[in-house]
């Protein structure tokens, strides 16, 4: 199937998701302003946006829960609200505490109800099951768009007017995330995707049994909380990395659009391959080359050409993670209930993310520099490459049938 032959639904979902993770990745270029404006530390603001990612997935299953059982529009629209309210809300606060529940609990339940979770689910019930790879690539690549469009240009607004400006515009943005909308109209089908009858007759008690007792599950838990662990600490304080190395502040704005605009046609690649091949050979084969990414990024001087070097092959294995990952749990479990299997999945992805942010500025914070937690990463990511190895990836259903 052709990209342009889509459904409307999965472009509608590409723009939801190009507005909503691209606020949400501008967010490190904001440490250091709103951390002066309140003269607080770098481990402030890294905990709210830790608690945020955190909130992220725990909301993360009930909206997938939620989406299951009445359509992923209600609740999006819901999220674009609690999204808009949460940046306002920032952009006024008068005490640091403010952040906790603005920044950390509305924004986080915004992000859990207008990202991959929601839109991916809806998606999968429109596409073929043989091209799923293929049309999460291509979603999931939207966000990397949003990091590519909207970081530059919020480096411009804060430039040009001030931190509590900007996050204004950006609620007013989330506002178009209502429209977008009202065209996804997905809702539980009962026939399912793949018109598989045990799969339509099976509860999500059922199907949660199911997968808590999989080993490959519990696996494919383990790699994501090692993304998460990834995204956060790079896109939380890369700008603040750059900054102690006495480089400009266009210089991150540019690493992290190079992270947004490679990822466009990364997270699409691994799309593509893991349609092709083993999504679990081809998982491993992403977190190698990040490993061999960040040693070199850490290893090597750091200068404006190493950063947008650094930006851009980082990008190109950013999410590929996450069609390959939504990929292997609808493989294994199916797509009548994939939002609440991969919603508990990308709960465990927030934890990564929680981990990444708050370490990052606490350990900045203890040792004066972000050496170790960048020496973490390199580890981490070895270590993800070989727990998708003993991944089993073959449809649940099949092993009954043969058992």
């Amino acid at each position: 199937m052709s990209i342009f032959r889509f459904p409307l639904l999965v472009w509608m979902g590409i723009g939801t998701l190009i507005i909503s993770l691209g606020i949400r990745q501008s967010f490190g270029i904001f440490m250091m302003p709103i951390s002066n404006h309140f003269d607080t530390g770098r481990e402030f603001f890294s905990l709210a946006i830790a608690l945020q990612n955190l909130l992220f997935g725990v909301f993360q299953p009930f909206v997938g829960m939620a989406a299951d059982r009445w359509g992923a529009q209600r609740i999006i629209w819901a999220g674009a609200v609690a999204y808009s309210l949460g940046l306002y809300l920032t952009s006024i606060a008068i005490e640091p505490s403010w952040l906790y529940l603005s920044l950390g609990a509305l924004v986080g339940l915004g992000l859990s109800a207008t990202s991959y979770v929601i839109i991916l689910g809806a998606v999968a019930r429109v596409v073929p099951a043989k091209h799923t790879a293929k049309a999460f690539g291509l979603t999931t690549a939207a966000g990397s768009f949003g990091m590519f469009a909207v970081i530059p240009g919020a480096q411009t607004l804060l430039s040009t007017f001030n931190w509590q400006s900007t996050l204004q515009i950006f609620a007013m943005l989330c506002c178009l995330m209502l429209a977008f909308s009202c065209f996804i109209r997905s809702k539980p089908s009962k026939s399912g995707a793949q018109g598989a009858t045990s799969e339509d007759s099976q509860t999500l008690r059922e199907a949660l049994k199911e997968a808590f007792t999989n080993r490959s599950y519990w696996l494919i838990h383990m790699g994501f909380f090692v993304c998460g662990f990834h995204v956060m600490f790079i896109a939380t304080h890369l700008p603040s990395y750059l900054a102690d190395k006495g480089l400009p502040g266009t210089t991150a704005a540019m690493a992290l659009a190079n992270v947004g605009i490679f990822n466009i046609f990364g997270t699409y690649f691994w799309g593509l391959v893991g349609d092709k091949y083993n999504k679990r050979y081809v998982m491993s084969s992403l977190y190698l080359i990040r490993t061999v990414v960040i040693a070199a990024f850490v290893i090597f001087p750091v200068t404006v050409e190493t950063a947008a070097f650094f930006g851009g092959a980082i990008g190109f294995c950013w999410l590929g993670t996450v069609p390959l990952t939504s990929g292997l749990v609808r493989q294994i479990f199916g797509a009548r209930y994939l939002s609440t299997l991969y919603g508990l999945v990308f709960f465990t992805h927030q934890v990564g993310s929680f981990l990444g942010a708050w370490f990052g500025g606490r350990i900045y914070d203890y040792y004066g520099s972000y050496e170790p937690i960048w020496w973490t990463t390199v580890a981490m990511a070895f270590l993800a490459a070989l727990i998708h190895l003993p991944v089993d990836d073959r449809p649940v259903s099949r092993l009954a049938t043969a058992s």
